[in-house]
């Protein structure tokens, strides 16, 4: 009625009930699965287009990392924290036993399940803290050193902080809302270099590496929880979790043998070898791998779901797989042969002259990461097919082989053992794409024939390069990877230009976009 009056207290009950139904509104947001072909589309190419620059951008924040932290520590240091990260990384794989993979890919989800989810993400966080206190002295042990001990247990409360995030950002990219995922990463990268140089200014040596762990972990959670407001309710015993815990059952036991795959080397080294080669090697690595990463991640953001969609017509996902893997080859296999062949000048701009002997490692990895990227292909076909099982029994097979590899390549040392991937990863490159296309209807043949312009033209720059170098090595290192790197683009206009077949690939990899926004 007009002019009455409400009570105080019914008054602040609408109040609570609006804002009430405004928080579940909010949440049940971030719980519906996108809908509508035209949002999905433009989401994707948005989220593509955000993993790109958060790559980029991650990337350069990575290298201004390195240039700086490797002329305030030494190697040392860093092979102190990757004998740590060896160890505390394999734990990591356990940190959500792969229940933020099966909140992305469930169709839907509710509120009682993905808080049930969260609480177990936070258990498995406390748990794993824990355990990994009790192993640092086991792990100062292996390695001989005790600077481990102290290290791992500082660098174990990242697992803790982990629980709390994992289903936020999961969350975030259920959502596609990438670009806030990018910010987020990009924000803790940052402050954890701020972090990094601080400590290393004070003279804290390998603790700098540790708080800067520590900082970007802390950073990140404080940011999804900021980016993403859903909130956890009480966990429920009926939630109908079980299947999310089998799907994850399945991607953290493949999230294992990965890891054994990759980081064995690094645990080899550290325990035979030592801690200062092991800062060598594993500076080389990451220094190599960051622009692959750059390269794989915005262009995988597009071609998974793209191909599953495209799994019941056979001649158009063939199609839309060779393109793909062409625009990657042509995209990865020459820069990977520019930083090859200029690994000691590339060293000496961005480590400094500490790091000399890093150049060499660098040349020899430089061989697998030539293969490595369009090898990493093969995961788009198992995951977009569903043929996860086979991508499981390939990782089964080939990760005591890799082991083997590394420890006859320890026989020669850290040289021994980068050569030693290097072959194993040219080796086996064909038998891996010929496992992947078996049950698919990609023929092998059209595969090597996707590859064999990319590889020839990058067979064409390494000479080029070479020749080049050595005219312009008495300028120093900064003027000759000026000159190498612009004539390697006069290069590779030139042979566009008098060989039609190059020409017509990179006008076939232009049109990729588009046809990946028609597709999705």
């Amino acid at each position: 009625m007009e002019g009455q009056v409400v009570a105080p207290h019914r008054l602040l009950n609408l109040n609570f009930e609006v804002f009430e139904r405004q928080m579940n509104l909010k949440r049940d947001e971030h719980l519906t699965a996108l809908a509508g072909e035209r949002n999905l589309r433009s989401l994707a190419v948005k989220g593509a287009t955000a993993t790109f620059i958060g790559q980029t951008t991650k990337a350069l924040l990575q290298i201004l990392s390195l240039a700086i932290l490797a002329r305030l520590l030494l190697p040392e240091d860093f092979g102190l924290i990757a004998m740590v990260t060896a160890v505390t990384g394999f734990i990591m794989v356990f940190k959500d036993l792969g229940l933020s993979t099966a909140t992305i890919q469930r169709q839907e989800v509710n509120q009682e399940q993905i808080s049930t989810l969260f609480w177990i993400n936070v258990g498995i966080g406390a748990a794993l803290m824990f355990l990994t206190v009790l192993l640092a002295p086991s792990v100062g042990w292996f390695y001989g050193d005790d600077r481990v001990v102290s290290a791992t247990g500082f660098l174990s409360v990242g697992f803790l902080l982990t629980g709390f995030t994992v289903q936020h950002n999961a969350l975030l990219r259920r959502r596609m809302k990438l670009v806030s995922v990018a910010i987020v990463e990009i924000s803790s990268m940052v402050v954890g270099l701020f972090v990094a140089i601080a400590c290393a200014l004070g003279d804290l040596g390998y603790w700098s590496l540790v708080y800067m762990n520590l900082a970007i972990a802390a950073t990140s959670a404080i940011g999804v929880w900021v980016a993403c407001d859903w909130r956890p309710t009480r966990p429920t015993k009926n939630a109908g979790i079980a299947t999310m815990l089998v799907f994850g059952g399945d991607v953290t036991l493949a999230g294992v043998l990965n890891y054994v795959v990759r980081n064995s080397d690094n645990i080899i080294i550290g325990r035979s070898i030592g801690a200062e080669a092991l800062g060598l090697y594993s500076r080389a690595y990451s220094l190599l791998m960051l622009p692959i990463g750059q390269l794989t991640a915005p262009l995988t953001a597009v071609a998974v779901p793209v191909l599953s969609r495209l799994q019941s017509d056979s001649g158009s996902y063939s199609s839309f797989y060779l393109r793909a893997l062409k625009t990657l080859a042509y995209c990865s296999m020459p820069i990977v042969t520019l930083l090859g062949s200029l690994s000691h000048e590339i060293i000496a701009v961005i480590l400094g002259s500490n790091w000399e002997s890093v150049g060499s490692i660098f040349k020899i990895l430089s061989i697998a990461a030539f293969f490595s990227p369009v090898g990493s292909t093969v995961g788009w076909l198992y995951i977009s097919s569903g043929q996860t099982r086979r991508m499981l029994i390939w990782t089964a097979i080939t990760a005591p082989i890799t082991v083997v590899f590394f420890l006859i390549g320890s026989l020669w040392g850290v040289f021994g053992i980068a050569a030693s991937y290097s072959i194993l990863v040219t080796i086996q490159i064909v038998p891996q794409f010929w496992f992947a296309v078996k049950s698919s209807s990609i023929e092998l043949r059209d595969v090597l024939a996707t590859l064999r312009n990319p590889i020839l033209v990058s067979i064409g720059l390494c000479i080029e390069t070479l020749a080049m170098r050595e005219l312009v090595l008495p300028y120093g290192s900064i003027w000759t990877l000026v000159a190498c790197s612009i004539s390697s683009i006069l290069f590779g206009f030139a042979v566009a230009k008098i060989f039609p077949p190059i020409m017509a690939d990179l006008r076939h990899i232009l049109s990729f976009r588009d046809v990946a926004k028609k597709t999705i």
